[in-house]
């Protein structure tokens, strides 16, 4: 199985070890992975801005980049929602529809694709989850605490294959931490504020370790955590899939 790295641009400039830690964690599952050197940002940002007319550069270089392989895997749940509906390339539209379809964000790649069932980690700490609103509510890669619904979450069920992690509960498990992309920038009083009750609401929980699938999430609240000196960290989950003792 041959599957394309498609790595965000923030994580590339900010957290390379998440960037790192998957690649290791698909290599070890015996995925054959490819990362084309010469990707660039999906457009994303510019979507999110009300500019998605101005992404055609940047869909055109991801067709480009990822149409030949069997699949395209991704640490971000925003990332991967935004190639998964909004990718066109009017040139190669064929070509984007396929990409469309064979993007997975990792931790439903690794449940829904490779059907992982064990994995060799370790990381024995308290750790609490942070559901990102698009994985939840995008992807569905957890259940909706809203919705009247037998309860699931597959980052939940892989964090529950490693060794020694304590999974630690939370009050509201599936409240928005208020990043959302350039709602933090436009609205950055309320943005602070949901970080705050956010991460509020972990630290009551005596966690160690704020984990989610979303780093842009995570770089949120660790901005939160910081300011206020505190000693809980954020760690992505490919990091705490892929650790060892």
């Amino acid at each position: 199985m041959r599957a394309g790295l498609f790595i965000p641009c923030y994580v590339d400039q900010f957290y390379p070890q998440v960037a790192i830690a998957t690649l290791q964690l698909l290599e070890k599952l015996g995925v054959e992975v490819v990362y084309p050197p010469n990707q660039t940002c999906c457009g994303q940002p510019m979507a999110n801005s009300g500019f998605e007319h101005l992404t055609k550069g940047c869909d055109e270089l991801f067709v480009k980049n990822f149409a030949n392989l069997d699949y395209i895997v991704c640490p971000s749940g925003s990332c991967t929602l935004h190639i998964k509906d909004h990718l066109h390339d009017e040139h190669h539209e064929e070509a984007a529809t396929g990409i469309r379809k064979k993007v997975y964000e990792l931790t439903e790649f690794l449940v829904d694709v490779l059907k992982v069932e064990k994995l060799d980690a370790s990381f024995p700490h308290k750790v609490s989850m942070h559901q990102s609103c698009h994985g939840q509510r995008g992807l569905k890669i957890s259940q909706m605490s809203e919705l009247v619904a037998a309860p699931f979450s597959k980052p939940g069920k892989l964090l529950q294959m490693v060794k020694g992690v304590e999974l630690v509960e939370l009050s509201r498990p599936d409240e928005c931490c208020g990043f959302g992309g350039t709602f933090c920038v436009f609205e950055e009083a309320v943005s602070a504020k949901m970080g705050k009750d956010r991460v509020a609401d972990h630290i009551d929980h005596g966690t160690e370790f704020i984990t989610a699938a979303d780093m842009s999430c995570l770089m949120h609240m660790e901005g939160i955590l910081k300011r206020q000196k505190s000693k809980v960290q954020v760690k992505h989950i490919a990091e705490i899939l892929n650790s060892q003792l």
